[in-house]
């Protein structure tokens, strides 16, 4: 938040300030703030600045402030201006995030998010040492906005730290054992020192950690644990979660909690709707089910053609109170995770898929919302109730929608008439008005890996897109709506899922790069969702309509969870929360529990002392979501690279999704598949410009251009199973031929031997070659 000092005016003549107003002053400004700039800023005179120390003494000893370095103040929870932090991941935008290495989160709770800025250069003009996951700087930080929740940190200098833990797997060597790290960004190889490997053998995949020394030029590590046998196919999503951090191992206390619990009873207040046939819609390979639903034409006569709609969620909030080590772990967490073979859950299975899921024929309790539209999707009213109910059924997308475009089973015809087409009749209202408000309508293609029961990549194929999906997403956002609204009504705290508008610089450049395509996206104007959809209409059905869908994705600011709310920017809602999956993100048991103690539910209510906990709360898990989003991300790349291993030497058609100085980044068109293509590889030879702006490589002498979103024909040059890797070059063959010559021979996984790099000769090179020409 930019901060405005007070108008100035002669010293003496000023009033002195509040108490309010210098609070204000001091949560405004970014950095600590001092007596002097407290007197400059406010034009107080000589004689006034005693009662100026006497308010700061004041307010301190009231804990409304907390001092730092040189007598500088801050709100309190405030990190210290120059401290200590580890970088800890990555964003998904590749920023480094850290935590302060002084943060005691068993009492302070979630730690701040902290941003870390690249270095800045030396004395000499060199760029500092870049910085990694595992580092330990000295940084000055700064508060983002007037909370104590986000910070961004300049880093002062690198602190040894400790040796660098290393994911891998062993493989035999000219000296012994080498670990061959996971990781794409290490691609050296590290030397096993006999006695060091832990008890592991070739092939296995193990944690290790770097030691001091080189031998024949090798850096060394030592086996810490020993993970499992990396030809097992589980060892894919293993790896990623090593990688990214997800917690797995449960502790006892918490177990014993979920393996305790049991049925709710009908009692305090809780509401029978047993009656209701509500029905769960989810995919075929779900294993957990939380949101139920349910319509019917609105019997009212004041509502002519309008809904009645209810939204049926679990009651986690009554197995998991705050506070208890299930809560714990919970917030720990902060998720679930999705791999293609496994879920890592939020919470343990006896819950998430016992007395949390909403099972059909058995009584669960649940938290509903029960909602009234008009014909138009416009919500007339709406309650919040703790009810006790029964899934009249568990139903499949594919299922529901093939049941009403005509072709029902055993399951759904009986169910179409009374349960399916009012649910559609009802989704058609509500989507009629996500349409009028302009939601942002981006089409990106998902993948699905379709994991065998041998555990093998069965095959990778696009997700499948129904209305079923569609009317699920409407009848939760209009859910999540209603929570957001009732908390307000409540006076109650509210984790908001808010969704920012683009920041300038990403408009700037998007603008940069829709003007080389001659699409326009207006400047001076409050920028809203549909201004967007108008430019994905203009490129719809043209050769650039996947490029614009990816830069304009790119443009959008993330979402994230915070109790401060500045409205959900893609949904063109000014009010939004998440309510309907409580079982897998904590986000959603926080925004119940605060509803059942504003209307007064009974018992798993957010206690009082939780209140100044959301920003925090909000803050972490955050953090987490972005932390499962890059590990499922990895794993399905994994898992798909896993499943191309056999087909080196083949060519395929594919489309450029990133353009870097290190070459060109494509996804493979049948399966998703992501891979890059050497920058030193691309025909013709040449030196290839990088333009950022325009998403482009540019070559200086042919003149050879290739951009962001173009189609290309690539083949398949190299796979590496161990990092998740996969090296392409353009071909020239049509897609799908067969493989031929020599390359597809391979069985060592080496890669072919590539093409120099063409770069511009260096002064000494140019003075050798003149030297050579005259001798």
């Amino acid at each position: 938040m930019s901060h405005r000092p007070p108008p100035k005016r002669s010293p003496g003549d000023a009033p002195f300030p509040t108490r309010q107003q210098v609070l204000d002053y001091i949560r405004d400004t970014p950095e600590h703030v001092g007596k002097r700039d407290l007197a400059r800023a406010f034009q107080l005179s000589a004689e006034q600045r005693p009662l100026l120390r006497q308010l700061l003494r004041d307010l301190e000893d009231d804990g409304l402030l907390q001092r730092g370095r040189k007598r500088r103040f801050a709100p309190p929870g405030t990190l210290p201006e120059v401290t200590v932090l580890t970088i800890h991941a990555t964003d998904a935008d590749g920023d480094l995030l850290a935590r302060p290495d002084a943060w005691d989160e068993a009492e302070l709770g979630p730690p701040p998010r902290v941003l870390v800025l690249p270095q800045k250069r030396t004395s000499k003009g060199r760029d500092g040492p870049a910085l990694g996951v595992g580092d330990r700087v000295l940084a000055r930080i700064t508060r983002d906005g007037d909370g104590a929740t986000a910070y961004t940190a300049r880093p002062i200098t690198r602190l040894a730290s400790a040796p660098p833990r290393l994911l891998g797997v062993l493989a035999e060597g000219p000296d012994g054992l080498r670990l061959r790290p996971t990781s794409k960004r290490d691609r050296n190889e590290y030397l096993i020192r006999p006695g060091s490997e832990g008890g592991a053998v070739v092939g296995d995949l193990v944690e290790a950690e770097g030691v001091p020394g080189r031998t024949h030029g090798l850096r060394q590590a030592r086996v810490l644990e020993r993970l499992g046998d990396m030809t097992n196919p589980r060892a894919v999503s293993l790896i990623c979660i090593h990688t990214h951090g997800i917690p797995t191992d449960w502790p006892p206390e918490a177990e014993d909690r979920a393996r305790a619990a049991g049925p709710v009873a009908l009692e305090g207040g809780r509401e029978d709707i047993r009656s209701v046939p509500l029905v769960t819609i989810d995919g075929e390979d779900a294993r957990d089910f939380d949101d139920a639903v349910w319509a019917e034409p609105d019997p009212d006569p004041a509502n002519p053609g309008g809904w009645h709609l209810l939204v049926a969620i679990a009651d986690v909030a009554w197995y998991v109170r705050p506070g208890d080590p299930l809560d714990e772990e919970a917030l720990r967490r902060g998720n679930s995770v999705y791999f293609p073979d496994r879920v890592v859950p939020m919470l343990p299975e006896a819950l998430s898929n016992g007395w949390c899921s909403l099972r059909p024929g058995e009584d669960r309790g649940c938290l509903a919302i029960e909602m009234w539209i008009d014909k138009d999707g416009a919500k007339r009213r709406h309650r919040v109730l703790r009810g006790l109910m029964r899934s009249a059924a568990r139903l499949t997308y594919a299922q529901v929608q093939t049941a009403v475009d005509g072709t029902p089973d055993e399951t759904t015809g009986p169910l179409v008439e009374p349960l399916l087409k009012p649910l559609y009749g009802a989704f058609g209202a509500l989507f009629a008005a996500r349409q009028r408000r302009g939601s942002l309508d981006l089409d990106l293609p998902e993948r699905r890996v379709v994991v065998g029961d041998d555990g093998q990549v069965a095959r990778v194929e696009p997700r499948a897109r129904y209305d079923s999906h569609r009317l699920i997403e409407e009848f939760m956002v209009a859910a999540n709506v209603c929570a957001a609204e009732e908390l307000e009504r409540l006076g109650q705290p509210c984790l908001y899922r808010v969704h920012d508008e683009p920041s300038q610089e990403k408009l700037t450049a998007l603008r940069d790069f829709l003007k080389t395509l001659e699409i326009a996206l207006s400047r001076g104007q409050v920028l809203r969702p549909h201004h967007f959809n108008q430019i994905l209409a203009k490129a719809r059905d043209t050769e650039h309509e996947h490029m614009v869908n990816e830069v304009v994705l790119r443009s959008q600011a993330q979402a994230e969870y915070t109790p401060d709310n500045i409205g959900h920017f893609g949904l063109g809602l000014r009010r939004y929360a998440h309510f309907t999956s409580p079982i897998r993100r904590y986000a959603d048991l926080m925004v119940h529990r605060a509803l059942i103690r504003g209307l007064s539910l009974g018992e798993g209510a957010l206690p009082p002392d939780q209140d100044d906990q959301f920003a925090r709360i909000g803050g972490h898990i955050s953090e987490t979501e972005r932390r499962a989003a890059m590990a499922e991300r990895d794993a399905v790349n994994r898992f798909t690279v896993s499943w191309m291993a056999g087909r080196v030497g083949a060519t395929f058609t594919a489309r450029v999704t990133g353009v870097t100085r290190a070459g060109l980044f494509v996804a493979l068109d049948d399966s998703g598949a992501d891979g890059l293509i050497p920058i030193s590889t691309l025909p013709p030879a040449d030196f290839y410009w990088h333009d950022a702006a325009g998403h482009t490589l540019q070559g200086r002498t042919h003149g050879k251009t290739y951009r962001l979103g173009e189609p290309l024909v690539v083949r398949l040059e190299e796979v590496d199973t161990v990092s998740g890797g996969m090296i392409l070059a353009v071909a020239d063959g049509p897609a799908g031929a067969a493989p031929d010559g020599p390359e597809t021979d391979r069985r060592d996984g080496r890669r072919p031997a590539a093409r120099p790099a063409s770069r511009p000769a260096t002064r000494k090179e140019r003075a050798r070659r003149r030297d050579k020409r005259r001798s």
